[in-house]
């Protein structure tokens, strides 16, 4: 068992904390994203001519925006649309650095992604990471890439479309005093099968100036930063009953999916309990709940074993067995509804409540 998360009603009367323990999507979200993109330097080659010119290009901008459904149980599919731009920073032609890099090139299109969000039990405050993959169509534009000094210059233009693939990793941070509202932060690694560009050349020498029509092809691989927002249409706020510190205190223990035992950090939890009991306590209700996940009776078994392992531990730090209701409720009483079958971890938990 690892404890998720616990909760004082008395301090969750004064305050909701500014981050929240992150949920499971369930349902239609919308995401967005700003940030950093490097395109990789590339070959611009010409049939029967080879490779022509090598230019590199200097950190860009990308964007997107993105919706979505959430199956609640981790996994994610979406659609995306982005745009990204870098500046050409060098040319390289004939081994030999050109002067004057001038140009842009930009990538632009749609994605459909499929991404899980992986449960590190709030071992990060809150955090979770996810990883992702996706596939779709990207238009790469060319716009006078290439090198000029003088009266001296050649460049390239064009624009096609290519099959792209992309790779996603990235952490998401949901701001309780909004519920379904995340920031993300993460990295995608998005790259095309080439692109065949019916485009323009343009050449000038002194005062000569040339322009035709030539095909070429580029290489476009792509790695973007990126720092955004994503809201949860149906997410719950996370509650927290308030009552008056001389009335009850309630603390929730919060369990691994399917699990009962005690570890170091919930004897902890459990004791901060039996300090706060007092005087004035004369009773000690000790409750077990389960998610929606298996069947309604081995998840009644379960959340008596819960609440009979945290009952163990409070006469073992000295309560009195006649201060100490035990009861087992299963899947009757969730924190979050959820659909039947999913796995809701602010559903599995025990409540100790000081009466």
């Amino acid at each position: 068992m690892r404890i998720k998360m616990t909760l004082l009603a008395p301090a969750a009367a004064m305050a909701l904390p500014l981050f929240a323990q992150a949920q499971p999507i369930n349902g239609l979200y919308i995401g967005a994203g700003v940030g950093g993109n490097f395109l990789n330097g590339t070959n611009i080659s010409i049939d029967g001519v080879g490779d022509y010119i090598s230019p590199d290009f200097s950190w860009g901008y990308a964007g997107l925006l993105s919706i979505g459904w959430g199956f609640g149980n981790g996994f994610r599919v979406e659609i995306e649309g982005s745009y990204r731009r870098n500046d050409t920073q060098g040319v390289v032609a004939s081994g030999e650095a050109m002067p004057g890099a001038r140009g842009t090139a930009s990538s632009y299109g749609g994605m459909v992604n499929i991404l899980h969000d992986i449960d590190i039990s709030g071992a990060l405050g809150g955090l979770t990471p996810y990883l992702g993959a996706g596939i779709g169509y990207i238009w790469h534009d060319y716009d006078k890439v290439g090198w000029g000094i003088g009266v001296a210059s050649e460049t390239f233009s064009g624009n096609a479309g290519a099959l792209a693939g992309q790779a996603i990793a990235g952490l998401s941070l949901p701001i309780s005093a909004v519920p379904g509202l995340s920031l993300t932060a993460e990295y995608r690694f998005m790259a095309t099968k080439g692109h065949d560009m019916s485009g323009t050349f343009n050449a000038s020498a002194g005062a000569g100036i040339m322009s035709s029509k030539m095909p070429f092809d580029v290489d476009n691989s792509n790695h973007s930063i990126l720092f955004g927002l994503r809201y949860a249409f149906n997410a719950a706020p996370v509650v927290a009953t308030a009552a008056s510190p001389t009335t009850a205190q309630t603390y929730l223990v919060f369990f691994d999916w399917d699990k009962a035992e005690l570890t170091d950090r919930a004897r902890r939890i459990i004791g901060e309990a039996v300090s706060a009991r007092g005087n004035e306590v004369i009773r000690i209700e000790v409750n077990g709940h389960t998610d929606r996940s298996g069947s309604d009776q081995y998840n009644q078994g379960l959340s008596v074993r819960r609440a009979n392992a945290v009952a163990a531990e409070l006469l073992r730090r000295g309560v009195p067995r006649n201060e100490i209701v035990t009861r087992g409720f299963g899947e009757s009483n969730p924190l979050l509804p959820t659909a039947d079958g999913v796995r809701e971890r602010q559903n599995r938990r025990v409540e100790i409540i000081l009466k």
